[in-house]
């Protein structure tokens, strides 16, 4: 008999406890700052300075964030649940992995990670950023964020289809259900005959394609549901 299968989708909901506002949060870092200026490809080449000024400040605040007890409750999950758990996250913090989790897919990349716009080489990022900083591969003046923007094709996607298509369970935590192509993983996993189930603080623009939708505080719903998987 092989394994259950679990993927969990989490989203800007499961962070904003640890002080990491998301993209509606009032007076946050974001309304600072216009999203086709600092988050698009066409806001990189008109002025990459101010987009990585951006990404330095967001880079700060995520690096004084600690984790949470949602984060913590799906590190015991990964660590305790006899079957396999997959952790898919939109979130570009490294709060998951800060909690323990390890296997961890993060398909709009990390802010902790610097990326060449020449070569595609990865490394660690620096503090601070500047455009004229040479890539460690090729020694291009082409240093960027290594996170996805909006028009950009998210990382992994053919390894989070393929675990779609193997789960028994996928679970939804702190995600609007907007932004495509996350938005669709439920209806995917649905499709091939997973139980699906939403943890938000409150009802999503898709929560009625859920098996079942819980609302609260990302920190109460997700021990508790932890809880329960554990118990089974």
């Amino acid at each position: 008999m092989r394994s259950l299968q679990v993927v969990i989708l989490t989203g800007a909901g499961i962070s904003a406890e640890s002080g990491l506002g998301t993209f509606r949060d009032e007076g946050g870092l974001w309304t600072r700052y216009p999203l086709e200026e600092v988050a698009t490809p066409q806001g990189w080449a008109r002025d990459p300075a101010r987009v990585l000024e951006f990404y330095d400040a967001r880079r700060a605040q995520a690096a004084a964030a600690a984790p949470n007890a949602a984060h913590r409750a799906l590190a015991r999950l990964e660590a305790e649940f006899p079957g396999d758990v997959l952790i898919v996250t939109q979130n570009v913090d490294s709060l998951h992995e800060a909690a323990g989790a390890r296997n961890v897919v993060h398909m709009h990349g990390r802010l902790d990670g610097a990326l060449c716009a020449i070569c595609d080489h990865r490394w660690p990022a620096p503090e601070t950023m500047d455009p004229a900083d040479p890539c460690p591969a090729c020694g291009a003046p082409a240093t960027r964020p290594d996170v996805v923007w909006f028009g950009e094709m998210p990382y992994r996607m053919d390894e989070i289809l393929e675990a779609l298509a193997r789960a028994d369970l996928f679970v939804s935590i702190g995600t609007s259900g907007e932004v495509y192509p996350a938005a669709g993983f439920v209806e995917e996993a649905a499709t091939q005959g997973a139980r699906t189930l939403e943890l938000n603080l409150e009802a999503s623009r898709g929560s009625r394609v859920f098996d079942e939708a819980r609302q609260g505080p990302a920190s109460e719903l997700v021990p508790a549901w932890v809880d329960e998987m554990l118990a089974r």
